[in-house]
């Protein structure tokens, strides 16, 4: 059975940085599309960040250069670690993954929430001002 399990959110100063996990379950980390989306109450689930079998990368524009993405493949965990944080950054992140490679929209994988059929619970972020 496929799962995530995201874990590691809290509260941090702007400015601070945060590192959060995704613990899978049912399945290898490195043969699945992965990756992390935000969203705030009222508002549609935003992408972060995507991760493809092979390493490649597809951040949002407003992400990229502060946070980054890995994965621990002996633990089968992903890390979401932020960096220069904004009270903007403040949200619940979500873990997702879906089977095999992922998507390609004109040579760039998916940052489409729809692509993804697998969601963990999600764990808090705030930033504070």
């Amino acid at each position: 059975q496929v799962q995530v399990a995201e874990s590691g959110g809290g509260v941090v100063q702007a400015g601070g940085s945060l590192r959060v996990a995704c613990a899978a379950s049912g399945f290898s980390i490195t043969t699945f599309c992965m990756g992390w989306f935000r969203q705030t109450p009222g508002n549609q689930r935003e992408p972060v960040v995507t991760i493809d079998t092979d390493g490649t990368t597809n951040y949002a524009d407003s992400v990229q250069g502060r946070f980054i993405v890995s994965r621990d493949n002996a633990k089968n965990t992903l890390f979401l670690q932020m960096n220069r944080l904004f009270p903007e950054d403040t949200a619940m992140y979500y873990c997702a993954t879906d089977s095999g490679r992922c998507t390609r929209y004109n040579g760039r994988i998916t940052l489409n929430r729809a692509d993804f059929a697998y969601w963990g619970q999600g764990t808090q972020v705030t930033v504070s001002s």
